[in-house]
């Protein structure tokens, strides 16, 4: 990446912002990550200071207290806070419904979750996927009958990451059995402490509790908590979904494969591995670049491909890992073991979902192939 001289000034500017708040507590808690979803309790620390700052939101356009930057402004910024080894935020307020909000949203919910998204006040969760629907999302049953002013909801939700913190969540339910699945379908904004709502985790194979599935029963919520139309949710879900696919994964990547390949003693078929992968994580670092300046296809289509790419280059860095460290990587940590130990073989078991998960990478082949090839 070649840099002009006003680039060259931001990133300086960013560097220098890393370099004074970021916290060794913080890098060490995002070594130790096991999945892009880090305690909320580093997160939450860490957005509080971004937020001071005016950057806790850099894809966010100014009138809703977004930065106002470029596309190659927010690029760096994703690429030296990774390099940084800066926590991830949590996903699901910033960068999945906070966007379906501003394009769907009404004035009134803009002014009431916006501002609480970007300060960290309201923390979400996605209520889409069912014990009977997950990559078929629109198989889909929990009922929301109306009552009143009201929609009474029942049923469940599955895999639903963080719901155990989240205050917030956002959900589809069915509100219509008439017509195609997908054509009966409502997007619902809630309060997870509204009665009636019960939590219970799922441990994962990496022993993280992560997951849960929720349960609703004869749950109240407001009719004017409807994003979009009634019996439209499928059209503002396949809106969400499209930031939810897409993004940055090279910048964390090519962050993670650098701490590999720094080690000392690499054997040549493993130094080869290595620097494959660099070479493959700079060919997905200029597609990304690519789609963000909306070059050669939709952002749908960008947006299928770059969840396949980088959910597979995810778990190659995963593998890498564990390579390089070795069955010192299996053992059981403690509150001594190295970061990279700690981390490298749950981070390689979370992430075996990451092809599942958002859709699955076999969909979203199809969805390319029926955008490409018609």
């Amino acid at each position: 990446m070649t840099d002009d001289t006003a680039t060259a000034a931001f990133r300086a500017q960013v560097r220098a912002f890393l370099n004074a708040e970021l916290t060794p507590d913080l890098r060490d808690a995002t070594a130790r990550a096991t999945s892009v979803f880090i305690d909320p309790a580093v997160t939450l620390k860490w957005q509080a200071i971004l937020h001071e700052r005016g950057w806790a939101a850099p894809d966010w356009p100014a009138q809703f207290g977004g930065p106002g930057w470029d596309d190659m402004q927010r690029y760096v910024f994703a690429a030296e806070c990774a390099a940084a080894g800066a926590p991830s935020l949590a996903p699901m307020g910033l960068k999945m419904v906070a966007p379906v909000i501003m394009h769907y949203g009404t004035p009134d919910q803009q002014a009431q979750y916006l501002p609480r998204i970007l300060s960290g006040e309201d923390y979400w969760c996605q209520g889409f996927s069912e014990p009977g629907a997950g990559s078929d999302l629109a198989a889909l049953q929990m009922r929301a009958d109306r009552d009143g002013a009201d929609y009474v909801l029942n049923g469940s939700k599955i895999w639903t990451t963080h719901a155990h913190f989240a205050n917030r969540m956002f959900c589809l339910v069915r509100t219509s059995g008439e017509g195609k699945p997908q054509a009966g379908i409502t997007f619902l904004l809630l309060d997870m402490a509204s009665p009636g709502i019960t939590v219970k985790p799922i441990r994962t194979l990496a022993g993280d509790h992560e997951f849960n599935q929720v349960f609703f029963d004869d749950v109240r919520v407001p009719q004017a908590n409807r994003l979009g139309d009634e019996n439209a949710g499928w059209t503002v879900a396949k809106h969400l979904l499209t930031f939810e696919r897409g993004g940055k994964y090279a910048p964390p990547l090519i962050g993670r494969l650098n701490v590999l390949r720094e080690r000392d003693g690499h054997d040549p078929v493993l130094a080869a591995r290595l620097a494959r992968e660099a070479v493959s994580l700079r060919a997905l670092q200029a597609l990304e670049m690519k789609a963000m300046r909306g070059e050669g296809g939709s952002p749908a289509l960008y947006a299928s491909v770059l969840k396949v790419l980088g959910t597979q280059a995810m778990q190659r860095i995963d593998g890498l890992a564990c390579d390089v460290e070795g069955m010192a990587a299996w053992a059981v940590p403690d509150g001594q073991t190295p970061a990279s130990l700690a981390s490298a073989v749950p981070r390689y078991l979370n992430d075996r979902a990451a092809s599942i998960y958002a859709g699955s990478n076999e969909i979203q082949r199809d969805l390319i192939a029926r955008a490409v090839l018609g």
